[in-house]
């Protein structure tokens, strides 16, 4: 099992840009394919991006894709997601995830039952 812990929220301007990052500790983190999730106030936890063990493979919600990019350094066991462009919209409590199926980011994104979690990094942005 992996163990994460979630960095980089904070309060940023709409417009604005924020670096999320994950490290991990347990497990080879190289093995797992990781995964981005967020969840607003009174809301259902939601995916937000995912990457292949090897970054080969990216995927993004629609609601990321243009804004948000989701990197790996396996060789600091971290998993990043740089956040650009800013919209209220985007406040919630980032977690992040690692699963050994990168596939079951893809197939299903609105499953949240899988993988490891860590303890979540709140980000707000200010309109």
């Amino acid at each position: 099992q992996v163990q994460l812990v979630e960095s980089g929220g904070g309060l940023v301007q709409a417009g604005g840009s924020l670096r999320l990052s994950c490290a991990a500790s347990g497990r080879t983190f190289s093995a797992y394919a990781m995964g981005w999730f967020r969840q607003a106030p009174g809301k259902e936890r939601e995916f937000v991006a995912a990457i292949s063990s090897s970054s080969v493979m990216k995927y993004y919600a629609d609601s990321a894709a243009g804004r948000f990019t989701i990197s790996r350094d396996n060789a600091k066991n971290t998993v990043y997601l740089q956040m650009n462009r800013l919209k209220p919209e985007d406040t919630a409590v980032y977690y992040c995830n690692a699963h050994l199926n990168y596939n079951d980011y893809v197939v299903d994104p609105l499953r949240t039952d899988f993988g490891s979690w860590g303890q979540g990094t709140q980000v707000t942005v200010s309109s």
